[in-house]
């Protein structure tokens, strides 16, 4: 007979094989009763509703959101086609903000379908619904297909979307109205509908980032065909951002446009910049003696057990993964190891920026050592591959119990060396400490270690303002990561720059805001 843990891996296995085909999102009819209990039971299946279900991870706490955000997207796709079949379309503001890579989940998920809608929603986990609504759906070119959902294509969507999606999604919309190329993408829809009020919104939104051209071509050939068309700029707002022609990725353009949108709330917020310290030996003497607190919140925001003993254990040279069996299995001593040698690279980092070079450019040029170092130890003890070290992500990550989904792989590449032209080229301390930190987490480029990448960010950013190397604590973990998820999910910075502000100037009133625990 069989025992509990080989049943186990036989209904795992089934699970391995619907996986295998790309199904995340799990009907019933998929897998056995049998092996549908029996991995609910184990924590390795969740139902959303009845007759669907999605993978989860045993050892997420009861209640946790992680397994539900992370399979939102594909869960929706599947089940929007299984129920409307191809009868349906995300709606053109959700469409337009697909389009520019905005994947965040949203609390309530609007759909069109032309003949079974109900005009209802449907609940959904952690408080998510979808509302299918009965509308056209769009049809030939004016739709498009990605990753399993229906959209609107961008021109269409463009043209179908609420004036309101201009102003309570902004970025969103200035990205994909940055991705048209030329007015002939959406002067045909445009005559042929008779839309001369979207036209003339269009044209405003148009001039609005700066591409003139566009709203010349859509005026005059709606004037042209005998419509009466007022321009009218649905912003309401002007920018004085330089958005690139014809840009590879929408992503850039979307990383230029938040970075412009946020920075303004920072500077009000956080303390002025008391400028470059003139002791520069005494100002790494005291990040040297910061390393152990540091370490430990760090390391322990991100889950690790460590102690001061085991940190002290790592800088002075007495783990040896070499001969200890316990050191090269540790998964925390491994981590602490990393966070050692990481900081030693950030150091030097430090001292580059402290003798004056560019904190943007420093930041660019040796972020790709600081995670390599903090994850060699990983490589030495057989855990990782070299090629693991290569470089950013090559996969989708997602991060713990947030609605925000990071960039896909593709969209990083795009991404990456817009933040650090933008991080290069600020003029403001605080925005640069804020914004370098907050926009790196967003775009998440690793697989693993961007939190500690990111505060390692900010502090190169706080010495190149000559504020004082700063420490989240762990104590303030739940405050920190709803901050950013705030800034994440809602493009709302203000409680993240609050949240910064209030640790930074606690420490230039020389009273550190966090400590390591007694040994």
């Amino acid at each position: 007979m069989a025992t509990p843990q080989e049943k186990l891996a036989d209904s795992l296995d089934a699970l391995k094989v619907l996986q295998e085909r790309g199904i995340i999102a799990v009907r019933a009819r998929d897998l056995s009763r049998v092996h549908r209990e029996r991995l609910k039971k184990n924590g390795f299946l969740q139902e959303v509703m009845k007759g669907w279900y999605i993978p989860s991870r045993p050892d997420d706490t009861a209640g946790a959101s992680t397994a539900w955000y992370a399979s939102f997207w594909a869960f929706a796709g599947a089940y929007l086609h299984e129920r409307f079949d191809r009868d349906w379309a995300l709606s053109p503001e959700q469409s337009l903000s697909l389009h520019v890579g905005n994947r965040a989940v949203p609390k309530q998920l609007v759909v069109r379908a032309s003949r079974k809608a109900t005009n209802h929603p449907t609940a959904l986990p952690h408080g998510t619904s979808l509302l299918d609504v009965r509308a056209t759906v769009p049809e030939g070119r004016d739709g498009d297909i990605k990753d399993g959902l229906r959209l609107f294509s961008l021109p269409a969507a463009l043209i179908g979307c609420s004036p309101t999606f201009f102003q309570h999604n902004a970025t969103d919309a200035r990205a994909a109205l940055a991705s048209i190329r030329n007015a002939s993408e959406l002067l045909p829809k445009l005559l042929d509908g008779g839309h001369s009020t979207i036209a003339g919104r269009l044209a405003g939104a148009f001039r609005n980032i700066g591409r003139d051209r566009i709203a010349e071509d859509i005026l005059s050939a709606m004037r042209a065909a005998g419509y009466a068309v007022r321009e009218e700029d649905p912003f309401k707002a002007e920018i004085n951002v330089a958005l690139r022609i014809r840009e590879v990725s929408p992503h850039a353009n979307r990383i230029r446009l938040m970075w412009h949108a946020l920075r303004g709330p920072i500077v009000d917020r956080f303390p002025k910049s008391p400028g470059r310290p003139n002791d520069l030996a005494a100002y790494m003497k005291r990040v040297q003696e910061t390393y152990v607190t540091d370490a430990y919140h760090s390391l322990s925001i991100e889950g690790y057990r460590v102690s001061p003993e085991m940190i002290e254990r790592v800088r002075s040279g007495n783990w040896n993964p070499d001969l200890d069996e316990k050191d090269r299995g540790h998964r925390d001593a491994l981590a602490a190891r990393g966070y050692w040698l990481a900081f030693q690279a950030v150091q030097r980092s430090l001292r580059r920026v402290l003798h004056g070079d560019n904190p943007g450019t420093v930041a660019d040029e040796d972020h790709g050592i600081w995670y390599r170092e903090m994850f060699s130890p990983g490589v030495t003890a057989g855990l990782l591959r070299p090629a693991d070290l290569a470089g950013y992500r090559n996969g989708q990550v997602y991060i713990r119990r947030s609605r925000h989904v990071p960039l896909n792989q593709e969209a990083v590449i795009d991404a990456m060396p817009v933040f650090f032209d933008l991080l290069a080229q600020e003029t403001e301390a605080a925005v640069r400490v804020v914004l370098g930190h907050f926009v790196f987490v967003y775009i998440h480029p690793y697989m693993d270690g961007n939190g500690r990448m990111g505060r390692f960010l900010m502090n190169l950013m706080l010495a190149a303002g000559g504020y004082p190397w700063t420490v989240i604590p762990l104590q303030r973990r739940d405050a920190y990561m709803a901050a950013l998820e705030r800034a994440s999910v809602e493009q709302n910075i203000v409680p993240f720059a609050d949240f910064l502000a209030q640790l930074v100037k606690q420490e230039l009133h020389g009273a550190p805001v966090a400590t390591a625990p007694a040994s």
